[in-house]
């Protein structure tokens, strides 16, 4: 299983309007996920005045980010999403530590 994880950034006033859209996501994203070869074990997203942090535990991760670049679902979504994240690239990140 391995481990990915992202930042994102919430425009200023956006930060109802992004907790509003998770309240009900998309069956087709959660069904491109989960019914990709990425294997995903879990997922949860995370935020704090304004920022995202994105977990995911992984079968295969490039399989994930394959779904995440090239899927329909993914591309509804992220026209959803364009005017309340802020316009930063998309930050995966270097996991420094695990205990487990």
């Amino acid at each position: 299983m391995e481990r990915i994880a992202f930042h994102l950034r919430i425009e200023d006033g956006k930060r109802g309007a992004y907790r509003d859209e998770h309240a009900a996501v998309p069956d087709a994203l959660e069904s491109a996920y989960l019914e990709s070869d990425a294997g995903v074990e879990t997922y949860s997203v995370f935020e704090k005045d304004g920022h995202v942090f994105g977990y995911m535990e992984v079968e295969n991760t490039e399989a994930i980010r394959d779904i995440m670049a090239e899927s329909d679902a993914q591309a509804d979504w992220d026209a959803v999403m364009e005017p309340i994240l802020a316009d930063d690239d998309e930050s995966w990140l270097d996991e420094v530590y695990r205990m487990i």
